[in-house]
């Protein structure tokens, strides 16, 4: 390489690297302007910038693998709709299409076009899951997407800058939290905008016209990264298979994954064909959890953009749960996507062991919390009406040199919400949150520990759960010679058993008990060593009888 190519290629990365910075402070405006908790607390958001073909260049880190690799894929949705030939300085265009978008109704995304000398050079895209979107409620009972609450096509929120009222009106007039609803839309506008100023301020101070030559750069970099790490692998065909609860009855998910030359292909015959509940996925959601599967362990430190994802390649027949055809319902899609991770890393399991965790919660935790007239069975009274989302997450499985984390959202990624904001904005009362002793797996690596939590009306009214879990039968397994995980449970305090999936009543005076699953653990128990043994019982992660029973050790 000459001195010149030298100089070059160093001043490509970094002005690659300040096109991250640029979306990781879009992000950030979108995390701090937004009502609801879930972007405002959880992260649950994504971010980008995209080239005026709708590749996308760079993502924030601050977001899910769901939202991120979804809207990687939806931007050219919007572009097949409106061309840039047709948008116009100002404009913002807007959907929560699932077949569009990122799966399902309550996840809004915006599109905004950046303009620098009449031209458009860059695309800003953003994504955000909200409150509410009308319909049942954010749910597993639906039967169809039209149960599923508004469906706003792509189209424009804003045309030359003006917003559109009709678009807001029609919003405010079918959710059950407008405020909030319309808030994340402004949020999203705005974050878009802010990318688009500060990528014109790096533009200007580079000297660049266009970003075509930094584009090509950063697309052909990544997809030689990820191949190369590829080509390292044993090529073949390898495949995994794992029986999960599903909702009306239990569902199996199958991949074969084919490495070789050109990449990973997955393809997922085999698989269970869709529920009539809303539990399916849409492929975009299916294509962005099996892809982060698979880069988890493979091109995990090539930046992700549409040279990254593009050696993988997925497949998954059309009526399958994986590849649900409109208008199936598929409010929680996350329920089964997040679960394709695991699925894919059982593949590499075969090739790379010593690089693979145990199988985690996977799937998140999310008690939907609603109160008001008509939500139970029971007479609501004058409590105050509310409706929440509120995010928490079970063990992940045990990693190759380390134990699992506890109580943390993987493969998502989003935080848990504070308790004491959930208290803040309805009337509930959280008596517990706390570590689940004995939950995680047993192994050389202990798989990460679930979470307890106990949850009553503050006003001493009944309210309704919408339940959205999975791993309530089927435990995460360990890998290796680990042991599996525990189940999941949700129950009354009086004593009732309650599904991991529908809406359920909590009658008033009553407490709702959801107790989380833990993480499969990795690696034969009897090899773990005494002092992290004796660490977790002093920390209540497991129990001294586990200690003595399971691990065979005796405790000083």
């Amino acid at each position: 390489m000459t001195h010149s190519n030298a100089i070059e290629q160093i001043n490509k990365q970094i002005q690659w690297n300040r096109l991250l910075s640029v979306v990781e402070e879009q992000a950030q405006v979108l995390v701090r302007t937004a009502f609801s908790t879930a972007a405002r607390e959880a992260g649950d958001i994504s971010a980008g910038v995209f080239d005026p073909s709708g590749r996308m260049l760079a993502q924030a880190v601050t977001g899910t693998p769901g939202h991120v690799n979804a809207m990687a894929a939806s931007v050219g949705s919007f572009l097949e709709i409106y061309p840039i030939n047709v948008m116009e300085d100002g404009d913002v265009y807007v959907t929560n299409d699932p077949w569009k978008g990122t799966g399902h109704l309550n996840d809004f995304t915006v599109v905004t076009p950046t303009f620098k000398d009449g031209k458009i050079i860059g695309i800003f895209a953003c994504t955000t899951h909200v409150v509410d979107v009308g319909g049942r409620g954010f749910g597993a009972d639906g039967r169809q997407v039209y149960e599923e609450g508004l469906n706003i096509p792509i189209m424009p929120l804003a045309k030359k800058g003006v917003f559109s009222e009709i678009v807001f009106s029609i919003i405010r007039a079918n959710v059950r939290n407008p405020v909030e609803v319309e808030g994340d839309l402004y949020s999203l506008a705005s974050c878009n905008e802010v990318g688009g100023r500060r990528l014109l301020s790096m533009m200007e101070e580079f000297k660049l016209e266009s970003l075509n030559e930094l584009a090509e750069y950063i697309i052909d970099t990544s997809a030689e990264g990820m191949l190369k790490e590829v080509r390292e692998l044993p090529f073949g065909v390898y495949k995994n298979s794992m029986r999960i609860d599903g909702y009306e009855s239990e569902l199996d998910l199958v991949c074969e994954m084919t490495i070789s030359e050109t990449g990973i292909d997955l393809n997922f015959n085999g698989t269970s064909p869709t529920s009539t509940y809303g539990i399916n996925v849409p492929v975009t959601y299916t294509e962005a959890y099996a892809t982060f599967g698979v880069r988890c362990v493979i091109g995990s430190r090539v930046p992700n953009n549409a040279g990254s994802l593009a050696p993988v390649r997925i497949t998954a027949p059309v009526g399958c749960i994986l590849n649900a055809p409109h208008p199936a319902a598929v409010t929680g899609r996350h329920v089964i996507g997040q679960m394709l991770p695991d699925v894919i890393l059982g593949c590499l399991n075969q090739v790379i062991p010593h690089r693979v965790p145990a199988e985690g919660t996977s799937c998140l935790w999310n008690p939907v919390l609603l109160g008001g007239h008509g939500l139970t069975e029971y007479d609501y009274g004058d409590a105050q009406p509310f409706a929440m989302n509120t995010f928490h997450s079970g063990g992940t499985g045990a990693r190759p040199s380390k134990d699992g984390l506890d109580a943390t959202a993987f493969p998502s990624g989003v935080k848990n919400t504070p308790i004491e904001i959930n208290e803040t904005i309805a009337p509930l009362i959280f008596w517990k949150k706390e570590y689940r002793t004995d939950s995680g797996g047993v192994g050389t690596h202990r798989g990460g520990v679930g979470q307890i939590m106990e949850i009553s009306h503050a006003q001493d009214a009944p309210f309704a759960i919408n339940s959205m879990f999975d791993r309530v039968i089927h435990p995460p397994r360990g890998r290796n010679g680990g042991g599996n995980g525990e189940t999941g449970r949700l129950y009354l305090k009086s004593g009732k058993e309650m599904q991991g999936k529908g809406r359920q009543s909590v009658p008033a005076g009553d407490r709702l008990i959801i107790e989380m699953p833990g993480g499969g653990g990795l690696g034969k128990a009897e090899n773990r060593d005494l002092e992290k043994v004796q660490t977790d019982v002093r920390n209540e992660f497991i129990s001294e009888y586990q200690a003595q029973e399971i691990y065979k050790r005796q405790l000083k």
